[in-house]
């Protein structure tokens, strides 16, 4: 019988260190502040607030 596929991610290097670095610092966009703001306020006019 065939192993099952193992899924993940490996980062190595200064990938792993500037994603480590982001997890205790994020950091997001403009555009994605405003995405959140738009969710904000759909979740509120859906009553899932």
């Amino acid at each position: 019988m065939a192993k099952p596929i193992e899924i993940g991610l490996v980062l190595k290097g200064d990938d792993a260190k500037a994603f480590q670095k982001y997890l205790e610092h994020p950091t997001f966009t403009r555009e994605g502040l405003n995405l959140m703001r738009e969710a904000k306020r759909d979740a509120e006019h859906t009553g899932l607030d």
